[in-house]
This record gives structure tokens, sequence and C-alpha cells, in this order.
């Protein structure tokens, strides 16, 4: 019943536009709204997928759902590595880490250029604007590259980790590539967004001046949440031509 679904997506979006309806506040049960609207769950749900994919709503495993707070949107900057500085403090960032001891395998050996089984430590970084989780990065280094310090506790780890930097080595080429695609399973629980959302994904490798790939990082950002930048400087030679 797509127009059910939609009028019902129309009545609970303009409740949430008017105030009726406030942000951080619970729905009522998908039982409960099924019977007020009439229809049956599978509409309800159907209608409340609409909200979700639009970034009104959102579904937290065992609470229900949930009006969301507004997003705003931060800029990744390309080529740095970086969230701007500006946006990222209009949106204060809650970072939390995990860092896991792995082993290289699949396409990791091909991102960082090395044999399977390399050791490697992954920094699993997970940003929160207020309770809601705003952008996903796994990053993953060499672990001979890695400082005994941040394996243990770090008090300002997570001030780095929040630009989705951590190690900030010297480096000779970063590679970046970008893409607009949905969500995998595991990015969808873990951002809390719909399956129908598209993401921003970017892919960075870092490498020294020896061409060793000291980085690989993978960045996932809704693509409500975020707007990428890159900048390309011209040089000018002596004899005026540009390249």
């Amino acid at each position: 019943m797509p127009s059910r679904r939609h009028g019902i997506a129309d009545d609970l979006r303009n409740q949430i536009a008017t105030g009726r309806i406030k942000a951080g506040e619970r729905l009522p049960s998908e039982a409960q709204l099924a019977a007020q609207y009439v229809v049956s769950t599978p509409t309800l749900r159907s209608a409340l997928a609409v909200l979700q994919g639009e970034g009104l709503v959102e579904k937290i495993h065992g609470k229900g759902n949930f009006v969301r707070h507004p997003l705003r949107k931060i800029t990744y900057v390309g080529g740095r590595g970086t969230l701007d500085t500006r946006t990222a403090a209009e949106a204060p960032l809650r970072v939390t880490v995990r860092t896991t001891k792995i082993r290289a395998r699949g396409h990791l050996t091909a991102l960082l250029k090395v044999p399977t089984s390399s050791p490697l430590t992954e920094f699993l970084c997970l940003s929160h604007q207020g309770e809601s989780p705003h952008s996903l990065a796994r990053i993953y280094v060499p672990r001979d590259l890695v400082p005994a310090a941040l394996l243990g506790e770090l008090p300002k780890y997570e001030e780095t980790a929040a630009r989705f930097a951590v190690l900030r080595p010297p480096s000779a080429e970063v590679r970046e590539t970008v893409s607009v695609r949905l969500p995998t399973p595991d990015e969808a629980s873990a951002l809390r967004i719909s399956s129908a959302l598209a993401v921003l994904a970017i892919t960075r490798v870092t490498a020294d001046i020896t061409e060793r790939v000291v980085e690989a990082a993978l960045l996932v950002f809704p693509g409500d949440r975020a707007d990428a930048v890159f900048t390309t400087h011209h040089g000018i030679d002596e004899s005026g031509t540009q390249g």
C-alpha cells in the first residue's frame, strides 16, 4: 500500500516538523502506531523506513524508534585526511576508539602492500554527536609502526582520532578513492541508518618517502552528514607555464 505508507510518513513528518513530536522523543511502539493508523505492521514499518531514510527517525535495537536530533554536516578535507576544524567545532564529536591486533587478509594485503598474515593494528573509530553515531573509520597500520603508547591508555588519542588521523607520519603520497554506495549491514547497524541511505565512502592510503604504505583508512560518512572538498594547486614554472 504505497499511498498508505506515504500518508503515514507525511503525518509523522509533519508532527516532527511542527514540534508535536520532539527531537529525542521515542515514538509509540510499532504495534501502537499500526493500530492508530489501521494498517498492518509491515506497512507501518515501511512508512518508518521512509523517515529513517530521510534521517528524521532512527531505530535503536531493543529500545524502539526515536526522533533524531538534527545532525550538522562536517567537511572532510581531501589530501590532508582530516575534518575541517570549523565544521567539526560546529558539530562537536565524541569519539570511541577500539584497537585490535589482526593479521592482513584479503583487500588489506593489497591496500597496505604486505604479505598475507602480516601483523597489523586496527583502530576502529566511531564518532558521535550527542548520542547519535555520526561517522565511522577503520584505520589499519603495520604493527611495527605503531608507537607502544598508542596501544595503552591514550589521554589525547581521542582528539587525534576525531580527525581520523592516527599517526600523522611524514608522507610522500596520500591517495584517496571516493565513492557513493549503500552501507553494508554492519555499517548501517553501527551508524543506525537505513540500509537505503547512501554513504560517502573514502579509502585513504598513505605512503612514506620510501613508498612504503604506512596507513590505510576506510572512512564512512552517511550522505546527509558530510561533504568532501578536494583542492588542486597548480604550480607555475620559471617560463610561466602552468604544470
